[in-house]
């Protein structure tokens, strides 16, 4: 990986962020997404700033580890097609979407907040299953799963946790970040969505 990469830049601003806050409530509290005080402040920034914070270490860790060996062959596709902002513009505008949807149902909700970099990674990480759906994930950094299979998983896991509710997780930020990494991708180059039928249909898999 280059050692300038955007990738390792975010992962590092977001490992400092993190840890500055774990012992910081007031940037946490100033940082993170609530939306009720988003829309009555007009404090928009929330919206990019919570994808920085994490509720704790396993939370931050999880994520940066998935970011770390996901994230970039993905910043090496974006920047081929749309120049050194691609990835960047890509992984911000994942914390931002993804998170919408959630947020707009509690706009009118004080006590609801949420943080992580979750909604994002899922973008980053979906968006590699794109190009390579039988490569082997570690689930819990153990059991291996081809990751068109963990894709599924996590998509019906993650419906049914944010349905049933009450776990204190944004399940709906990580399937919207899946879908937008999809999405955004087919959509810079369309071509990919053959790709990847021509990779399920003859599966090789890889570590």
């Amino acid at each position: 990986m280059d050692m300038l990469s955007s990738n390792l830049i975010i992962i590092v601003l977001t490992c400092v962020v993190s840890y500055t806050a774990f012992n910081n409530e007031k940037l946490k509290d100033d940082w993170i997404l609530n939306p009720y005080k988003a829309k009555r402040d007009n404090q928009y920034y929330r919206y990019l700033t919570y994808g920085f914070l994490h509720a704790d270490g396993m939370h931050l860790l999880f994520n940066m580890i998935t970011l770390f060996f996901f994230g970039s062959s993905i910043e090496k596709f974006y920047d081929s097609g749309l120049g050194i902002v691609g990835y960047p513009l890509f992984y911000l505008g994942a914390i931002i979407c993804s998170v919408i949807p959630s947020a707009s149902l509690n706009q009118k909700n004080p006590r609801y907040n949420t943080l992580g970099a979750s909604g994002a990674v899922s973008a980053v990480l979906f968006a590699y299953i794109l190009f390579d759906p039988w490569t082997s994930l570690l689930i819990f950094f153990v059991i291996p799963c081809p990751a068109i299979v963990f894709a599924v998983l996590y998509v019906a896991y993650s419906i049914w946790f944010d349905r049933k509710g009450g776990d204190n997780v944004n399940h709906s930020a990580h399937l919207w970040g899946a879908l937008y990494g999809i999405v955004v991708t087919l959509a810079v180059e369309p071509t990919v969505l053959g790709h990847f039928i021509n990779q399920l249909a003859n599966p090789v898999f890889t570590n």
